[in-house]
């Protein structure tokens, strides 16, 4: 069954008075891209848990944020670096009187510098927690993988329609290219009888001439071809190997027969039928783009 690159995720917990919070996002990439943000605390555990998120997806941007936040409101969210202020204060004082500038040093002035600001470290953490917060991340990918799977079904079922309604209207195709040849020759029988002022008409020419532009505007092979990518197509969606990479490949030969079978009749009712085939392919290259 196929899954959508899109998704969200997101478990919690409180351990030893503090609450640890992962969230895991994902969404549309070509290939698998990690992005990982969380405590320097936490650095050493980075490779693992790439690994873990590597083995449960194949495709897609999955971007996970782990935070540790104390619950005791009494912790300073960071630290004031006070000697680095006193050095950006004689700086900007000498700078006013070397050039002559108004104005005074001021706290607005002195906020724009990040370094005076410092997070304070991180204490280490007990095999108790580590595990705790591998757990959570379990969790929210677990989510995440839950979410993609809802997804790839809603994405499943739009994609079976759309089926439907190509195969359909080929059959509709099929059907009407007989009739494109008998008007064919209709037309040009009463044309020559037209120019040629009730004449005699040389019947062996006349079939040629037919079964010339019978065999130009032949689409047997064509139709037989997409009939075969549609049932391929249907298959493929309910395979454990179903893949964005792969069903983008069976559109795009898809697409090349439709555009053959476009480009061989002149007929103007199938060239509406080709038309509404290719707008269906183009939604669902648009959904494939959502596949893992």
């Amino acid at each position: 069954m196929i899954k959508s690159m899109t998704g969200y995720g997101r478990a919690e917990t409180a351990i030893q008075g503090r609450s640890f919070v992962v969230e895991t996002k994902s969404v549309n990439h070509r290939f698998l891209e990690i992005s990982l943000r969380m405590p320097s605390v936490l650095f050493p555990l980075e490779l693992d848990f790439k690994k873990k998120i590597g083995e449960k997806f194949k495709r897609g941007r999955i971007e996970v944020f782990i935070r540790l936040e104390a619950e005791d409101a009494n912790v300073p969210g960071a630290n004031l670096n006070l000697e680095v202020v006193r050095n950006y204060v004689a700086i900007l004082q000498r700078i006013k009187e070397e050039f002559g500038l108004a104005g005074e040093v001021n706290l607005q002035m002195l906020a724009g510098f990040r370094d005076i600001f410092s997070q304070p470290a991180e204490d280490e953490l007990s095999a108790d927690v580590l595990n705790h917060i591998t757990c959570l991340l379990e969790e929210a990918l677990t989510m995440l993988m839950k979410m993609r799977q809802e997804e790839g079904a809603a994405i499943y079922q739009d994609m079976v329609q759309r089926l439907v309604v190509i195969r359909d209207t080929l059959g509709t195709i099929n059907a009407r290219a007989p009739q494109v040849v008998m008007e064919y020759q209709k037309r040009l029988t009463e044309r020559i009888k037209e120019l040629t002022a009730g004449c005699a008409l040389d019947e062996t020419r006349l079939v040629q001439e037919v079964a010339i532009m019978a065999d130009k505007s032949d689409i047997t092979e064509e139709i037989v071809r997409l009939q075969s990518h549609i049932g391929q197509f249907e298959a493929l969606l309910r395979s454990e190997e179903a893949e964005g990479k792969k069903i983008d490949f069976l559109l795009q030969e898809m697409n090349r027969e439709i555009n053959t079978i476009g480009s061989k009749s002149s007929d103007a009712e199938i060239a509406r039928q080709v038309i509404e085939i290719k707008s269906e392919l183009n939604k669902l290259r648009e959904q494939a783009q959502n596949i893992e």
